[in-house]
């Protein structure tokens, strides 16, 4: 087992450990001499890493998704972790596990697999269920199933992070359906079951997350579409109608055509799953994005593109009492609150640098603050955020509301 782990080695103390290199850049010092920028990981998370003497000697030593063994400390540079090395190895892939260096969900694929199938069983309708049956029992697909992450950044990205969302989507599936009488919970199980069946082509997750050149050329859509057609293909009897409303269902569970859906959701079923699928997605974005965020202090997290936003790190704002931040340190807020600011910024010029990251590995520098911000105080004619009642007056000075009171005093009493 390898020892230590990112999350186990403590700032400024000097450590050794090994690394996969997720990103690698050779840049140039001002005086001309190269240095390395790096960002390393393993299972527990991912770290942003500066060599800066002695690079001519190891720099075409090692690539991306290579395994490096370092020494150095991890220091504090601009309230974010970063690991500086004094020395560096390449290590050969035959001396590591490489289940210490990918992140994997929490809970047992063969116990999810397991649950999986047991709520799948549940369906009344018979095509369906063989169908269901038909995509489960084919050993290649389920042992990809059980390993395959739901994506290579955003959300659910570790190994059985598809298995994971899909069971999500199914607990959904049964918790939402009733709400609406005309919903066919059957239906909409199967399109949970099948919305991403792609993805276990789509990337590949043996030395890191990737696109396979299958998943490149076609997407995760257009391959889950082939895969429905060659098992329907065992099925001579089904419904050719009840085929069009599957497959309409992988098509559109994206929900619009800007985020890569062929087809908007055109019937209940379809919709309810796309906005489930949203749902589970940016909740699971919200946890990795708090759990791996790399902000040293405050309880607000870098900002994330996907969101597009930062997020409040709940338990510990409460944890330290609720105390606001100084107004210069708030985090900052969409580009499109900002732009109110700037005379209508653009969201690109507001938002920062994006880079490689984490589990959810978004953009980590925080736009300028805005005043909705939590703390910050409303400019003189602004509403005050959360107070409904107040107006234009809310920064009137002192002497005004002094002046108003006793005018408004004095009309109550000719009232009386």
């Amino acid at each position: 087992m390898k020892k230590p782990y990112l999350n186990e080695i403590e700032p400024n103390k000097p450590a050794v450990a090994t690394f996969v290199v997720h990103a690698k850049e050779v840049r140039q010092k001002k005086t001309g001499e190269p240095y390395l920028s790096l960002l390393l990981g393993d299972r527990t998370g991912d770290i942003e890493a500066k060599m800066w003497d002695n690079v001519a000697e190891v720099m075409e030593t090692f690539d991306r998704d290579d395994f490096v063994r370092v020494k150095g400390l991890i220091q504090i540079y601009n309230n974010r972790p970063q690991f500086t090395i004094h020395k560096m190895q390449r290590v050969d892939a035959s001396e590591i596990d490489p289940t210490d260096f990918f992140p994997s969900s929490q809970r047992d694929p063969e116990e999810m697999f397991a649950e999986l199938r047991e709520l799948l069983g549940r369906i009344r309708n018979p095509d369906l269920k063989a169908l269901a049956d038909l995509f489960l029992d084919d050993p290649e697909i389920a042992s990809r199933f059980k390993r395959a992450p739901a994506a290579k950044y955003i959300h659910h990205a570790y190994l059985g992070g598809l298995l994971e969302h899909v069971l999500s989507l199914v607990k959904l599936s049964h918790a939402v359906a009733g709400h609406y009488p005309a919903v066919d919970l059957d239906l909409l199980v199967i399109g949970a079951l099948l919305h991403d069946i792609g993805k276990i082509y789509e990337l590949s997750y043996e030395r890191s997350f990737a696109y396979t050149t299958e998943g490149q050329l076609l997407g995760h859509i257009a391959i889950g579409l082939r895969m429905l057609d060659q098992k329907l293909a065992q099925l001579p009897g089904f419904p050719p109608r009840l085929r069009t409303l599957i497959e309409h269902m992988i098509l559109s569970h994206h929900g619009q055509l800007e985020f890569g859906s062929p087809k908007v959701p055109l019937f209940p079923e379809a919709l309810l799953l796309h906005y489930l699928d949203d749902l589970d997605s940016k909740m699971e974005c919200m946890r990795a994005l708090i759990e791996n965020d790399r902000q040293a202090e405050g309880h607000w997290t870098s900002y994330s593109s996907s969101l597009e936003r930062v997020v409040l790190k709940k338990l510990k704002y409460l944890a330290e009492g609720g105390e606001e931040e100084p107004d210069e340190q708030m985090p900052g807020r969409l580009a499109s609150s900002a732009s109110s600011e700037t005379g209508g910024a653009s969201r690109a010029s507001a938002q920062p640098a994006t880079g490689a990251g984490a589990a959810s590995r978004q953009s980590q520098e925080s736009p300028r603050p805005a005043p909705s911000t939590p703390g910050s105080p409303a400019k003189p004619g602004q509403p005050v955020p959360g107070n409904p009642r107040s107006g234009p007056r809310a920064g009137t000075d002192k002497a005004t509301l002094s002046l108003f009171g006793e005018k408004l005093a004095e009309a109550l009493r000719r009232q009386e």
